[in-house]
């Protein structure tokens, strides 16, 4: 994809030009950066404090190679399978991003009807800029809801009673988010939806027309699942202060527990990188546990999800799903994942790069892409379904999961 072309994407109106030739996410990735104002495009691509463990994220899925079988039939292959019981395309649901809506217009809504169309979840965040309602009104299929511990009890109480009369099908419940890792791009750069204009906020802007031409065409610019829903917060500047006081540092496994109770549905608990903590989820009688270190944006220095992901599924054995997150830009890397064991896994910003690029498009442009490259990759591994896949199909190095001293 030539310069000239990413650059007439990112200036002229979305749909005026053909569609570049995209074949690997990384164009997409391309393509988003050029297009989105830069605190957005640093929202979603970056961590916190070094970001050392955002980069191994990804950095890890190297280490582990694949083995290929030959002289074996290769017809008739799928690449689908269930994920709590979901019939899904491909082992992959579209992960809960907040500020979705910010990366392009009407962000949510787009990328759950992309999800629906080609057949995974689509999770939507509680810190969404489109509303569950809003969500719900564009689609047909259910989709999950992802819900943070907050300290107003009666705000979550209603979220829940919001998502459910929505029709969502899954309760993903964040653990890792009691409070805000050191994010110093989001800092620096001032972020929040809409985003306030400052003399930089505004000469950047000026450089991203296809962005605001779209955001000029939507009124939906603030946090929808917020904004109007708590008392005393209708504006940025007062959801700011609510949302800094909100997160809940009392969190404990006796509240996980009562949010399922009040769910009483499939329940799905997001950022889990200890055995341990992967074995108190498995008893509090979770669906599925997410192993995820919120992308590389919390504790940084934390290993990565992948090399985790061994001993958290022999800790959990049999007694709930396994789902990975963090990290996944490719279809070998979820066939990695899923070969070691994982039920299906979640991506973020594999999917928020097609968004941002191409809108709708773009997001159903990346899962096309990661299911091309799953099926060839599976294929080449002598395999037909997914499965038939396992840790026989991978090259894992002795020491991946390390040596360290607790």
């Amino acid at each position: 994809m030539s310069v000239i072309h990413e650059y007439l994407n990112s200036v002229v109106p979305e749909g005026w030009l053909p569609d570049p030739v995209v074949t690997e996410i990384e164009d997409l990735r391309r393509m988003h950066r050029r297009r989105a104002p830069r605190m957005f495009w640093d929202y979603c691509e970056s961590g916190s404090w070094s970001e050392q463990t955002f980069r191994e994220n990804s950095s890890d899925f190297d280490l582990i190679r694949l083995r290929q079988k030959v002289a074996v039939d290769m017809s008739n292959r799928s690449t689908a399978t269930q994920m709590v019981g979901h019939d899904v395309t491909l082992p992959v649901a579209l992960a809960p991003v907040g500020m979705t809506g910010m990366q392009h217009a009407d962000g949510e809504i787009l990328a759950a009807k992309a999800a629906e169309k080609f057949g995974v979840p689509y999770t939507l965040s509680t810190m969404s800029i489109c509303s569950i309602e809003d969500v719900a009104q564009h689609t047909t299929a259910p989709f999950w809801f992802q819900l943070y511990t907050m300290k107003d009890e009666d705000y979550v109480d209603r979220l829940i009673a919001r998502a459910r009369a929505a029709g969502c099908s899954a309760l993903v419940i964040t653990l890792d988010l009691q409070l805000l890792g050191q994010r110093h791009r989001d800092l620096k750069n001032g972020l929040s939806a809409p985003p306030k204009m400052s003399p930089a906020t505004l000469a950047n802007l000026a450089m991203k027309w296809s962005w605001g031409l779209d955001m000029l065409r939507t009124e939906r610019r603030g946090f929808g699942n917020i904004v109007g829903h708590v008392k005393g917060v209708d504006d940025p500047s007062s959801l700011m202060a609510w949302t800094a006081q909100q997160f809940d540092l009392t969190l404990d496994w006796s509240k996980v527990a009562r949010l399922m109770e009040k769910w009483d549905g499939t329940v799905i608990l997001k950022g889990i990188l200890d055995a341990d903590d992967a074995r108190r989820a498995a008893e509090l009688g979770a669906d599925a546990i997410v192993v995820s270190n919120h992308g590389g944006r919390q504790l940084d220095g934390a290993l990565s999800s992948i090399r985790l992901l061994p001993q958290i599924l022999d800790a959990v054995g049999d007694r709930c799903e396994v789902f990975l997150d963090s990290g996944i830009r490719s279809g070998q890397d979820i066939l990695k994942a899923v070969a070691m064991g994982a039920k299906g896994t979640m991506i973020g910003r594999a999917y928020i790069y097609g968004l941002g690029a191409m809108g709708q498009r773009g997001v159903t442009r990346a899962l096309e892409i990661l299911q091309r490259e799953f099926d060839l990759t599976m294929a080449l591994c002598g395999q037909t379904r997914v499965d038939q896949l396992s840790r026989r199909n991978l090259l894992i190095p002795e020491d991946f999961e390390g040596r360290w001293q607790a």
